[in-house]
């Protein structure tokens, strides 16, 4: 009898396909009566880098990265879409639900120096892809210089090393994940720079009405919990892929902690923490959001 056949859908990046493949490899290995097979496919976000164009203001700046995967998993081309969870609009269509996250990465943001040399970073402009990183940085580092850098992982390391930026914060689930641990020179911890919603979280996304049952084995519920009150929180701010928004949770037996940053257009930092139980995340989330704003909560 024929192996019955799981589609998984990722981006052609190298570090999108490893991380599809962490997930596919756990499925194959509990299951060997089924077999996985690859698809990738390029989006909008990987054919155009600028942060303004047309097509985001049609899909937001994240969907730029999941449009073409979304579109093949309701097609049937694929049965699963493997993304970074920080890559995802936060208003997800209840047709292609989150079905599984398995248990998370790093979260943290890191510094990372030039190949060669590179000690004196705070003299030469460090690329930073966010506004939530270059504002955070620039309180720890106010006389560091800070410059936007586009690209995969790969592609920002070669700017660098090339000497156009003399630093680069990056994530460090993503250079981990790619085998370049080795190029990190310093951890910033989740009170220094709070990460970006979801950082270091794979999200596996499917078709509503799919039987996604061969996911249990990688399914991390705290991981998921975790996500989707650090998702409650950018939500409740309108946060997307260029706003200055992050946050952070961790669970501690049955309490979750959950910090968040957040900037307004004068670059006003606002940041705090919430704890309580974890049955009211994504509540404790949203009240933290509106007491940063200055709103009820």
């Amino acid at each position: 009898m024929a192996k019955r056949v799981i589609r998984f859908g990722s981006r052609k990046s190298e570090l999108a396909v490893k991380q599809t493949h962490l997930v596919m490899d756990a499925v194959a290995r509990a299951h060997p009566g089924l077999e996985v097979e690859l698809v990738t496919m390029e989006t909008t976000g990987d054919r155009n880098m600028k942060p303004f164009s047309e097509a985001s203001d049609k899909f937001g700046i994240k969907g730029l990265f999941t449009q073409e995967i979304e579109e093949a998993l309701r097609s049937g081309a694929v049965d699963v879409a493997v993304h970074s969870l920080k890559d995802m609009p936060t208003a997800v269509s209840p047709d292609l639900p989150i079905v599984a996250s398995p248990l998370r990465g790093d979260p943290r943001d890191v510094l990372v120096l030039p190949a060669k040399g590179g000690e004196a970073w705070e003299k030469g402009p460090v690329g930073c892809s966010s506004a939530r990183r270059r504002l955070q940085l620039a309180e720890l580092f106010p006389e560091a210089l800070t410059a936007p850098v586009r690209g995969n992982v790969n592609t920002r390391l070669r700017k660098l090393d090339a000497g156009d930026y003399s630093a680069l914060v990056l994530a460090a689930a993503g250079l981990k994940r790619l085998g370049l641990e080795r190029r990190i020179a310093r951890y910033f911890e989740t009170d220094e720079i709070v990460p970006a919603p979801g950082q270091g979280i794979l999200a596996c996304q499917g078709r509503a009405g799919f039987d996604y049952s061969f996911l249990d084995v990688l399914r991390d519920r705290k991981t998921e919990v975790c996500g989707e009150a650090e998702r409650a929180f950018s939500a409740e701010l309108g946060g997307g892929c260029t706003a200055p928004v992050g946050a952070f949770a961790e669970i501690t037996d049955d309490k979750i902690t959950i910090t968040g940053f957040c900037a307004d257009e004068n670059g006003s930092i606002m940041r705090g923490s919430i704890c309580g139980d974890c049955s009211d995340s994504v509540q404790l989330a949203v009240r933290l959001a509106r007491r940063l704003t200055g709103r009820n909560g």
